[in-house]
């Protein structure tokens, strides 16, 4: 299953996959459990980058002044993407912007399958459920939160961990999403929509369904209201 993926990640100007645009790509193809090459570029936009989203990955105006214009990349990445398998860490968030990006370019959308890594950490380990907090909690190595291509090497490392701790066929085409907040306004047709709920108080669900408690305790203050849903 995890011989043919292309992981891949967005930085985008706001929330809103309709109006905003994505300023960042990366993504890495992964042939055999080995990555084949990888693509990273900054793309131009047309107008200031709100000041949340210089904090959020220190990309700046300047930064994005030079780069790629955005037909050639999303073309690039779409012969990155092939007929692979699609991995993306809250897919949700990526796909949709994939989705809207490529109807307004090219007037199609994509069919591909896909793995959302938010999803199985939903349902096998508890919150938070940043990139950063499950990569040091299943010991993978990750470094530059929310720069594409620091984010995606790092989205690949935790697939191989989750995909070694139990197989991922079951979660091909999955898409979870919290109760709370309800289901995502757009996803892939061939999606399967699940209602998810976190884990809290340390308990780890191992495959199967089995609880175990493994890990320290959380407060029950925890913020589950982040933007993105990327940290949930």
């Amino acid at each position: 299953m995890l011989r043919s993926i292309t992981v891949l990640d967005f930085e985008t100007s706001g929330l809103d996959p309709r109006n905003d645009r994505v300023i960042e790509m990366a993504a890495i193809r992964v042939m055999d459990g080995r990555i084949a090459s990888e693509f990273r570029t900054v793309i131009p936009y047309d107008k200031p980058l709100p000041r949340k989203i210089t904090e959020i990955t220190g990309l700046t105006d300047d930064d994005l002044e030079h780069g790629m214009d955005e037909v050639t990349a999303f073309k690039i990445l779409n012969r990155f993407i092939g007929n692979n398998l699609i991995v993306a860490h809250n897919a949700a968030f990526d796909l949709a912007f994939l989705h809207y990006t490529l109807q307004r370019l090219a007037g199609r959308s994509f069919t591909n399958p896909f793995i959302d890594t938010l999803t199985v950490a939903r349902d096998r380990s508890h919150y938070p459920y940043t990139l950063s907090a499950l990569c040091e909690r299943y010991g993978a190595s990750f470094e530059g939160a929310h720069r594409a291509l620091n984010d995606v090497h790092a989205c690949w490392r935790l697939l191989e961990s989750l995909h070694n701790e139990a197989p991922l066929d079951e979660y091909v085409n999955r898409l979870g999403y919290l109760r709370k907040y309800g289901p995502p306004r757009w996803a892939p047709e061939h999606a399967r929509l699940v209602p998810q709920e976190p884990l809290r108080g340390g308990a780890r669900r191992q495959p199967g369904g089995q609880l175990n408690a493994l890990f320290p305790a959380l407060s029950r203050n925890e913020d589950f209201s982040l933007a993105r849903n990327r940290d949930i």
